[in-house]
């Protein structure tokens, strides 16, 4: 008879659409994607055989691949889904992004699956069932160990998705949900072990338990772990963070960062005692994707899918008069920029607005060069944003322009530098935007909540109680990003329509594009 039981816990999360192990803006490799992990997958499951394989959320958007088969041609099977099938997932999470494309494309990917989608606090307000079916599933190993596996996700994303994505849908507390399954795994279902995989991160320092951000309940991993009774191991997310190896008040917590870079691991150790299995150790470590071989298998298995992804972003649609390039992204936060200006000049003339706002979303765009296709619209506007126009005041813009400054650390005399809340725990250099339809300054050298020297709309004061008409992408709108002004603010206008398609379009349309800058804003120090 067995008394000892190992139990490993393979994690994904935040692949965001990557399959290939390439970099899109020049298809030069890279060392990620679910085609290098299935090589570490499968060599875990000749190790052991008691192995739970899940996926944490955000999985089915990200890549030119995903759009190309959400917006283009989807008439065969999601080629995410037929990489996780032929993997054998045990289960996978929703997550905020599986939302982006639409309920339909999420839908079928969940019907697609040879794996249970789990979620238990996203309800439908029609009857209060769960939006997938399910709350949790257990997986019976044949030495009789019973491990229930509960899915929760983010209760945030009403403040970032298209409303249109997710009508009729109610996401409500994790841990309050937490609290009722976890309770129901144990004393219902009589489980050995119990798995919480929650689309989320931690609000606190995983060592010192403090404040890492505002508590605005988009993470609440630190919370699950402190208030929810009967969790052995935490399985978390959505911050693409690289945790492991911690426990917070004795649950075993992972984090296996994004894009499949790494993969997370846990092993668990139960003896029989009594003829009751206890967990007698557990860790986790992260597993890197680097130098690993990509399994043949399933590049084979989309080659169709990538062929037809990488002719479309190839299509030229139009060329650049001037300077669009990248080369430096402090420089482009810092100084007005053509490739933001050309973005901004869009979303104002798309929605009719005269004020507009974004931002320079990873430090890896490379901007646009003299001939234009589709690989470099999806390389620098990397999200399926929507864009939306809201009614905000003058008052709310000077905050908003606050929040803004304070991506840089106050100036020292030895250059200007990003404040590490901008980079630690997570890269969130999305967070800083830049705006077109006023005229503002930026002093870096004055302390946070004070740097907005200049505000003026045409040459005149803006006053602080006046209103005015903005346009931004939904994720911002909707507050995200501690842009809280914006939360609640009435709607003038949706276009459902994806930025990176309004961009190409406006390029189709016109041919040739000037590069240029109105030195609209600046930033100084003293």
């Amino acid at each position: 008879m067995i008394n000892k039981v190992k139990i490993t816990i393979l994690e994904t999360s935040d692949i965001h659409g990557s399959v290939m192990p390439i970099n899109y803006a020049d298809n030069k490799e890279r060392d990620l994607g679910l085609a290098k992990l299935s090589t570490i997958i499968k060599k875990e499951k000749e190790k052991n055989n008691n192995i739970l394989l899940i996926d944490n959320g955000d999985l089915i958007q990200g890549t030119p691949l995903t759009y190309y088969y959400a917006r283009i041609d989807n008439k065969d099977m999601n080629p995410v889904i037929k990489v996780l099938n032929y993997l054998r997932y045990d289960a996978a999470v929703i997550g905020n992004h599986e939302f982006n494309y639409g309920n339909e494309i999420l839908k079928r990917a969940i019907e697609e699956s040879d794996f249970p989608w789990l979620s238990a606090n996203i309800i439908k307000e029609t009857d209060s069932s769960l939006y997938t079916g399910r709350a949790y599933f257990i997986k019976e190993f044949e030495e009789g160990v019973r491990i229930g596996v509960l899915g929760l996700t983010t209760k945030y994303i009403p403040n970032w998705e298209n409303p249109k994505h997710i009508e009729g849908l109610k996401f409500e507390d994790a841990v309050a949900y937490a609290e009722k399954y976890v309770k129901f795994l144990r004393e219902e279902e009589k489980v050995d072990l119990v798995v919480v995989s929650y689309h989320g991160g931690f609000e606190r320092d995983v060592e010192t338990g403090l404040p890492t951000e505002n508590l605005t309940g988009e993470n609440q991993g630190y919370e699950l772990c402190k208030k929810v009774k009967g969790i052995d191991v935490l399985l978390t997310g959505h911050q693409h963070r690289s945790i492991y190896g911690t426990k917070i008040n004795g649950v075993l917590v992972l984090q296996p960062g994004a894009q499949g870079f790494t993969i997370g691991k846990a092993e668990i150790t139960l003896v029989k005692s009594n003829g009751k299995w206890e967990v007698t150790d557990k860790n986790s470590e992260i597993i890197s994707s680097k130098g690993v071989e990509s399994d043949k298998e399933i590049i084979d298995m989309v080659s169709n899918y990538e062929a037809d992804t990488q002719r479309w972003l190839d299509k030229p649609i139009g060329k650049i008069n001037g300077d669009m390039r990248v080369k430096d992204p402090m420089a482009v936060r810092t100084k007005d920029n053509a490739l933001i200006e050309f973005i901004n000049k869009v979303q104002m003339e798309c929605s009719g607005a005269d004020i507009s706002n974004t931002a320079l979303f990873d430090n890896h765009s490379p901007g646009f060069p003299s001939d234009v296709t589709m690989r470099d619209i999806v390389s620098n506007y990397i999200y399926p944003n929507t864009l939306r126009v809201i009614k905000i005041t003058g008052r709310d813009i000077k905050e908003a322009l606050e929040r803004s400054a304070s991506y840089f650390d106050k100036y020292d005399g030895r250059g200007i530098r990003v404040n590490p809340q901008f980079s630690n725990p997570k890269p969130q250099h999305y967070n800083y935007d830049m705006w077109e339809g006023i005229e503002y300054t930026i002093n870096i050298s004055k302390p946070i909540g004070e740097r907005i020297v200049k505000l003026l709309k045409n040459g005149r004061k803006i006053e602080m109680d006046e209103e005015y008409d903005v346009v931004m992408n939904n994720y911002r709108a909707g507050g995200g990003g501690e842009y809280t002004m914006f939360q609640n603010k009435p709607v003038i206008k949706d276009i459902s329509t994806d930025v990176s398609e309004l961009l190409a379009n406006y390029i189709l349309e016109r041919k040739v594009i000037e590069a240029s800058v109105n030195n609209n804003w600046s930033i100084i120090h003293e």
